[in-house]
């Protein structure tokens, strides 16, 4: 595989358009979230109930969230794979090859058998597709977050590192609001369940949609030039031949810091996307309590507090540029902590308390998500960046995002209720807090070094 490098840049030019550089960050990452989402609304509405055998609702709803987290395991992998390529081969091309793989296992998921017509071949492909989605996360995220960051101007680093960021909840609302639509279409008399029609094939357009949003991405990035940051490196002679060698050797305590950096991140985004809409769905009469509300009116009032999310990860940005990523996090991170702990009075408050925990929720999660496309790109040198934010970022989802639904449901089972699912979020973030105040600040380091 060859390379061409374009021309290094002035470091007060970057070397793609302002407009470029923020809808190749934003677009890509979208797209991933989008197919992520799809999946994780799919493992609580469709796959407990056509892809494992019928008996149990809680253990068919447990195998599918552990499909779910084995794409987790894969994402350190794939940070490995893509790092690798993206510190050797550079930016541009690793970040189309992390976009293709994600389109193709998102769309052959809506091609796949259930367990009716297949048996068990159904849930084993669904999680060979799953692993796959979480190979492509693990090199797109630090990509995106790279092409932001090494094209930032001066002062503005953490801004532009909040457009990647912003994929999340555009690919949130994008994807849900497309389940939305779908079940409006096929409505159903339970609203424990949906209707006949959307099992049966109504839940596969989502996943078939990617293909038109990946043809998008890739026309987009297919544009880049690499970054001054990477141009530099090959430039000086700076290529590592083993980009993951060189980070263990050197930065070993940064992939120490930055995983558990984003381990408070990680737990709280998925109990507020996958873990509330489980409990928001379940009846109060049942085995394992929740809250009762139909499908459609839930999702609903998480898109209003997605919005929320979209908004103050813009904002993280100037506050992170200002007043320095840590210790902007570790307020944050102190506030995740509280919330935590106040999860039982508001949602024994009737909807305006649900609706207040969703706003509250999601707008720490924007607050804590957006400083992190700055973060940790910024603790590691341009000739191990790819390699040490992405294995940073999802190794941390192994320790968060990969057990966070299944232990949040063990604990909602175990205690009937959501006391100790706040409780352990409290502690994650307690962590995440002593990461933080162990690690430096890295708000004037040289992106281009």
């Amino acid at each position: 595989m060859s390379v061409a490098f374009s021309a290094v840049p002035s470091a007060s030019t970057p070397a793609n358009p302002r407009s470029r550089v923020i809808l190749a960050s934003l677009i890509g990452t979208t797209i991933e979230f989008y197919d992520f989402y799809v999946y994780a609304t799919a493992a609580v509405l469709v796959f407990p109930h056509l892809f494992f055998p019928a008996g149990n609702d809680t253990t068919a709803l447990l195998a599918s969230f552990a499909v779910f987290g084995a794409a987790m395991i894969a994402r350190p992998l794939g940070a490995i794979f893509f790092g690798h390529l993206g510190d050797r081969r550079g930016r541009k091309i690793t970040l189309v090859g992390a976009l293709l793989t994600m389109g193709l296992a998102t769309f052959l998921i809506g091609l796949l058998p259930t367990y009716s017509s297949a048996g068990w071949l159904a849930p084993a492909l669904l999680v060979v597709l799953r692993l796959a989605q979480g190979f492509a996360l693990g090199g797109e995220w630090s990509g995106a977050a790279l092409v932001a960051t090494e094209n930032a101007p001066k002062g503005k680093r953490a801004v532009y590192g909040t457009f990647p960021q912003l994929g999340a909840p555009i690919g949130f609302i994008i994807a849900n609001g497309l389940f939305l639509i779908i079940a409006a279409a096929m409505p159903s008399d339970d609203p424990s369940r949906p209707s006949m029609a959307f099992l049966s094939w109504g839940w596969r357009i989502p996943f078939l949609f990617s293909v038109v949003m990946v043809a998008i991405g890739l026309w987009v990035r297919l544009n880049l030039v690499e970054s001054a940051a990477f141009d530099n490196t090959v430039r000086t002679g700076q290529v590592r031949k083993l980009p993951l060698a060189s980070a263990v050797r050197t930065h070993s305590k940064e992939l120490i810091l930055g995983t558990f950096y984003m381990l408070a991140t990680y737990v709280l985004f998925y109990l507020m996307t996958t873990f509330s809409l489980s409990y928001g769905r379940a009846a109060p009469s049942a085995a394992v309590p929740g809250l009762g509300y139909s499908y459609t009116t839930f999702v609903l009032m998480m898109i209003i507090g997605v919005v929320f999310f979209g908004v103050f990860t813009m904002v993280s940005g100037p506050w992170a540029d200002r007043w320095g990523r840590r210790r902007t996090l570790i307020w944050i991170t102190l506030a995740i902590a509280v919330f935590g702990l106040l999860w039982v009075p508001m949602l024994h408050a009737g909807t305006v308390g649900v609706m207040a925990w969703l706003i509250i929720g999601f707008s720490l999660m924007g607050m804590t998500f957006g400083p992190m496309g700055a973060l940790l790109p910024e603790l590691f040198p341009a000739n191990v960046r790819y390699t040490g934010s992405g294995i940073s970022y999802n190794v941390s989802s192994i320790l968060g995002a990969a057990v966070a639904p299944f232990i949040a449901v063990a604990l909602w089972s175990f205690g009937g209720g959501p006391f100790w699912v706040g409780v352990y979020l409290s502690a994650m973030a307690v962590l995440t807090l002593i990461a933080l105040l162990i690690g430096n600040e890295t708000k004037d380091v040289d992106i281009n070094n």
